[in-house]
């Protein structure tokens, strides 16, 4: 485990997403730290494409998921 230094700026847009979609600050940090490196590394991939991948790589069946 390590220390990133980042701006005020940057961590506060952090916290404010991270409210939103029920993470704590470092996992949000971590989410978006990952689809970044992953986006960098398939950049012929939409975000969708991205996190259809990593579902399907999770084993989860979006499929079985209630709309109700």
């Amino acid at each position: 485990m390590g220390i990133v230094k980042i701006n005020d700026e940057l961590h506060e847009e952090i916290r404010k997403a991270s409210s939103v979609m029920l993470r704590s600050i470092n996992a949000q940090s971590e989410y978006w730290i990952k689809i970044g490196m992953l986006a960098e590394a398939n950049p012929n991939l939409t975000f969708t494409d991205i996190m259809r991948e990593q579902m399907k790589l999770a084993e989860v069946d979006v499929r079985q998921v209630s709309h109700g």
